[in-house]
C-alpha cells in the first residue's frame, strides 16, 4: 500500500497532471509552463518539476546561454503517464458541470455549517472533588 500511496501522491497531484499534459506536446521552458498554467506559483512549479525529475518522469536540460535556457521534457517513463492522466483530465472537463450541480444540491440541502474545527464530543466537565 505504501508504494501505491507514494506513487499516487506524485502523479495524482493537480499540478503534476497539468505539467504532464503540457509536456506531452514536447519540451517547454519554465516560463512557458508557468504562463500557460497561470494559477501556479513559481515555488510550486519548481517543487513539482523537481519531484517529477526525481521520480524519473521529466528531464531538465540547461543550455549555456545568457541568460541560461532550461527546458523540461517528459522521459520515456513520463510519456507512459500521459495516457491515463489525459484521460483523467478529459473526465474532469466532461463531468465538471455535473459535479458543480451536485455541490449546489448538496450545499442547499445541508443544514450543518461547515467548520474547520472539530468540536469536542465529550460531555460537560465534572466538578473537581475537593479534599476535606
Amino acid at each position: 500500500m505504501r508504494a501505491i500511496s507514494e506513487t499516487l501522491g506524485r502523479i495524482g497531484d493537480k499540478w503534476t497532471v497539468l505539467v504532464v499534459e503540457l509536456l506531452a506536446d514536447g519540451p517547454m521552458r519554465f516560463s512557458e509552463l508557468r504562463r500557460t498554467i497561470g494559477s501556479i506559483s513559481q515555488r510550486m512549479l519548481t517543487l513539482t518539476l523537481r519531484g517529477l525529475e526525481r521520480d524519473g518522469l521529466v528531464t531538465r536540460t540547461v543550455y549555456p546561454t545568457i541568460p541560461p535556457r532550461v527546458d523540461y521534457e517528459l522521459t520515456r517513463l513520463g510519456r507512459t503517464l500521459r495516457e491515463p492522466l489525459v484521460a483523467i483530465a478529459d473526465w474532469a472537463r466532461k463531468h465538471r458541470p455535473a459535479i458543480v450541480e451536485a455541490r449546489k444540491v448538496f450545499d442547499a440541502g445541508s443544514t450543518a455549517k461547515p467548520s474547520h474545527r472539530r468540536e469536542s464530543r465529550r460531555g460537560p466537565a465534572l466538578p473537581r472533588r475537593t479534599s476535606h
